[in-house]
């Protein structure tokens, strides 16, 4: 990291090496470091959190200046925060038709919008909600679009929901592109075939074609 990155002033105790699990731990359900991974037969977590996620894909690096103006606006709501994932490598080999996840070549990261708190209630809900969208709606200009794509595994209700109507397929259709790209039809008509009676479904879940859409 010194070698690549001298400019972030790393030392080795800046660093945690750990198991894939501990990662798990550390990462996903606060933990601290070096907590054995049987605190997962625990059912009752250590404290409540709420959270809201959010997702862009990078195609294009963003200039230094429009990073400057980034961070000035994170420093004035706050809460929320941005993890970037680093694509390329490998990726880049392989089809965006091959599987389901079509994010592959062209992009260069993805990122994450984290807002987490820990008060209930309505008030405390909106407010850290509304903060996670004003962030993501602040960095439109420099991502995805047409469509604006998205990561399925941080469902974002605010891509659109799925009541299962008459409508089911152009209601899935609405965020079904930004998360499955050219995959989403195709992946409407697997679902037909092995449960067209739609028993498995949520607010995101896949539609089904039915005779008015098929």
């Amino acid at each position: 990291m010194n070698e690549n990155f001298p400019e972030l002033g790393l030392s080795r105790s800046d660093c945690i090496e750990s198991s894939w699990i501990e990662s798990v731990l550390y990462w996903t359900a606060y933990y601290p470091p070096r907590t054995p991974s049987d605190v997962l037969l625990h059912r009752t977590p250590p404290s409540l959190t709420f959270l809201k996620r959010k997702s862009d894909y990078v195609k294009k690096p963003i200039l230094k200046k429009n990073l400057s103006k980034i961070w000035k606006k994170m420093i004035e709501l706050e809460t929320p925060y941005m993890m970037f994932n680093p694509y390329g490598g490998k990726m880049w080999e392989i089809s965006e038709k091959e599987t389901p996840f079509p994010h592959r070549a062209g992009n260069l990261w993805k990122i994450q919008y984290l807002t987490n708190w820990k008060v209930s209630g309505f008030d405390a809900e909106n407010h850290y909600i509304d903060l996670t969208r004003k962030l993501y709606n602040y960095m439109t200009p420099f991502f995805s679009r047409n469509p604006r794509q998205a990561y399925f595994n941080y469902r974002d209700v605010d891509l659109g929901i799925n009541l299962h109507g008459k409508s089911s397929y152009l209601e899935g259709k609405a965020f079904g592109i930004k998360y499955f790209k050219g995959n989403f039809k195709r992946l409407v008509e697997i679902k037909t075939r092995v449960d067209p009676g739609n028993f498995f479904r949520n607010e995101q879940s896949i539609p089904v074609f039915t005779k008015q859409t098929a």
